[in-house]
């Protein structure tokens, strides 16, 4: 009967012995935080539970890392503590992606701008929950081409690095020299107006929108 209404409520669930040790990390993760969030209130177990909605019992069980929260109880969890949902999960040391590049081995790639003489090393790319995310090493010679017609979607940061370089956004012409950096909308019409000083280095990072190709 117990096992029974655990499922109905769906406010936790009972751990198995063979739990993946992720889930595990997760778990003293939440219980970690929701303990520490607690104490910097003043609360005790039973004034928390009582003023989030869940029975006492159930919240001790998530403090000490007995049980695994629903999205429901989390939620309820966070909006007591009046904090967000990811402040529970701080600290969790389960893997996330990175990409790692030594200097000099980026990949080199073809983009729009490569028929102008635009070279493009790619410095690492992560595809995460909501966007995804390209680093590009851009490299400007005496032989490139001006092509300030880039279009794409989502947001792009330039940071300088070498040479200058006029560059165009929209309406606007930009002068660019090391250590300068621009972030602008990729859906303006963007790129190299002039080429003042070459060599031309600039790193290019994308965070691409959500369905973006």
């Amino acid at each position: 009967m117990a096992d029974e209404l655990l499922r109905n409520t769906g406010t936790a669930r009972r751990r198995g012995a063979e739990e993946p040790i992720e889930e595990l990390e997760l778990e003293a993760a939440i219980a970690r935080n929701v303990r520490e969030l607690r104490l910097q209130r003043g609360l005790s177990v039973a004034d928390m539970a009582g003023e989030i909605g869940i029975s006492k019992a159930m919240l001790s069980k998530v403090e000490n890392a007995q049980t695994s929260c629903s999205l429901g109880t989390l939620a309820l969890l966070a909006k007591g503590l009046d904090v967000p949902v990811t402040s529970l999960f701080r600290g969790a040391d389960t893997e996330r992606p990175a990409s790692y590049v030594r200097a000099g081995r980026g990949t080199p790639i073809v983009r729009n701008g490569t028929q102008a003489g635009h070279e493009y090393q790619l410095l690492g790319a992560l595809r995460g929950e909501h966007k995804r995310l390209e680093c590009l090493l851009v490299t400007l010679t005496g032989t490139s081409e001006t092509y300030p017609l880039f279009q794409h979607p989502g947001t792009e940061f330039i940071y300088m690095l070498e040479g200058t370089i006029d560059y165009g956004h929209g309406r606007k012409v930009y002068r660019l020299t090391a250590g300068d950096s621009l972030t602008l909308d990729g859906e303006g019409a963007h790129g190299p107006v002039e080429l003042i000083d070459v060599p031309i280095r600039f790193l290019s990072v994308i965070a691409f929108p959500d369905g973006a190709v």
